[in-house]
């Protein structure tokens, strides 16, 4: 778990969700979606949802409580790529949004499970005085 990464990712996914609580065009402009109430009063919790998931990435203590932030990010990013990619109006939207999406939520995967780990791999090898193991 790269927990530097993942506070990163955590703190800018909450300032975008924030942002746009306050100017849903940030993210309604982009998907191509009128500028209306009724699209203001649809990206509202899509906003929050981002606000709070990144919240609690930032402030959660490293471990379970974390990983379970960053696996409900992942979720969120993968459930708007079917979502958006479904529904944007013209496929230019719906692909930008999809590789938004998944590229975000690829990062969140890779930082995830990503770094910290190693797996040592022991080979032989020849030399003059025959085989031996080197790590």
């Amino acid at each position: 778990m790269r927990t530097g990464l993942l506070r990163a990712i955590g703190a800018t996914t909450a300032v975008y969700g924030l942002a746009v609580t306050r100017r849903p065009r940030l993210l309604g402009a982009p998907s191509g979606l009128p500028d209306t109430a009724a699209v203001h009063v649809s990206l509202a919790p899509l906003a929050w949802r981002d606000a709070a998931c990144g919240l609690a990435m930032l402030l959660a203590p490293e471990g379970a409580a974390l990983r379970t932030a960053t696996l409900l990010r992942i979720a969120a990013d993968f459930g708007d790529a079917v979502l958006l990619g479904r529904s944007l109006p013209g496929p230019a939207r719906r692909a930008g949004a999809v590789a938004v999406s998944v590229g975000w939520g690829a990062l969140s995967c890779a930082a995830l499970w990503g770094g910290g780990v190693r797996f040592p791999v022991t080979r032989k090898l020849r030399s003059r005085d025959g085989d031996r193991d080197r790590a």
